[in-house]
């Protein structure tokens, strides 16, 4: 049985450009750039918990870090209240045996 995984958001504010690359490129590995400090991540808990340790090693104690796990209930809604494309979403494929 697999882990369940969740939908978060990663945002980051980071005041050195060379801490700020490293961030960016590890979030490239983790999730899809939303917005200019945002990415969506589709992470279980063991991968949330990475994550958050990996960011910790390139953050410094003057940067901002924050994790936000959305419920089923707020992705699904997010069509409804925002431009169309905000949150591709891709159908989940099958494959028959």
């Amino acid at each position: 049985m697999s882990e369940a995984q969740n939908w978060y958001l990663v945002c980051y504010d980071i005041r050195d450009p060379k801490r700020w690359r490293k961030a960016y490129k590890l979030l490239q590995g983790y999730g899809e750039r939303i917005q200019y400090s945002m990415f969506r991540c589709w992470l279980n808990q063991r991968g949330r918990e990475k994550l958050r340790w990996e960011l910790e090693k390139v953050l410094a104690a003057e940067d901002d870090l924050l994790l936000i796990r959305l419920s089923n209930q707020c992705v699904r809604g997010i069509a409804a209240y925002n431009r169309p494309g905000s949150w591709p979403v891709q159908e989940e494929s099958h494959r028959i045996l």
